[in-house]
Formats: structure tokens, sequence, C-alpha cells
């Protein structure tokens, strides 16, 4: 009982907390910061990394506190994880990754895997994930070198 009722509680919880992306708008005003975003997602995904691991250090306990401290923990994972497939897609996709570059394909592909990384690390509570995440995340920094402005 207890089990489907942490179930539940965590779907819930994903369901209804609110998805935040904090993006830049997509309106041609020239201000753009690049590296800050790449920063960001590494937060991001230290963060998905830090959920991981107390949501296998809280899997198995069946105390109140724990329930409750795991389906935060799940639910913060997700929002880290979100926030990364939302500044792929809302930002570098729509604003930086050009179709008439030379090399569009392979960057496509590279910001492609990080959603995927991301999407995965979602999914499942292995550290692997995590890996995985932050790799694809530091395939795409070299498109995005920090500028000193």
């Amino acid at each position: 009982m207890r089990k489907a009722l942490l179930g539940c509680a965590i779907l819930v919880a994903a369901v209804v907390v609110p998805q935040w992306v904090y993006s830049h708008c997509q309106v041609p005003c020239g201000i753009y910061d690049d590296y800050a975003r790449i920063e960001r997602m590494r937060e991001d995904a230290t963060t998905v990394g830090k959920a991981i691991t107390e949501i296998n250090a809280l899997a198995g306990k069946t105390d109140a506190k724990s329930a409750n401290q795991l389906a935060r923990w799940v639910v913060n994972k997700e929002s880290h994880a979100e926030n990364i497939i939302g500044t792929i897609a809302n930002y570098y996709l729509t604003q930086r990754v050009k179709p008439d570059a030379s090399d569009y394909a392979k960057r496509l592909q590279a910001h492609h895997a990080v959603m995927i990384a991301a999407m995965k690390a979602k999914q499942d509570a292995n550290p692997a994930t995590v890996s995985a995440l932050t790799g694809a995340i530091e395939a795409i920094a070299a498109y995005y070198p920090k500028h000193d402005h």
C-alpha cells in the first residue's frame, strides 16, 4: 500500500509541479550569452546527479519522511532535466543551430544527444545517465566558449 501511495505521490508531484524553462526570448534583441546557458545546464546536470544519489540512498526506506524526501528528489530531478531539454529546444535549436551552417547535421545531432541524455536521466536513477548527460553537454560546450563582455 505504501509503495502504491508513494508512486501516486511521485506521479502527482511530477504532473502538478510547474516546469519552468529559463530561456532567453526569441526576439532578435542581440543580447545572448550562450556560455551562461552552458553553465546553467552544467548546474542542472549536477543537480540531477545529486538527486539520483539521494533517490538511491532513500530507496527502500518506508518511513513517511523518507517517502516525502524521495518524492521531492524525484520532482527535483525531473525539473532540472526538463530545464536542460527546454534550453536546448527553446534556445539553442531555435536560435543558435543554423540550418545553413556547413556543420549543421553534426551540431543538430550533438544538441539532440543532450536532449536524449536528459530524457534518459529523467527516466532512470542510474548514475551512468548523469555521466552521459554531462558528456553530451560538454560535447556542445565547445561551440559556445566563454567570452569576456
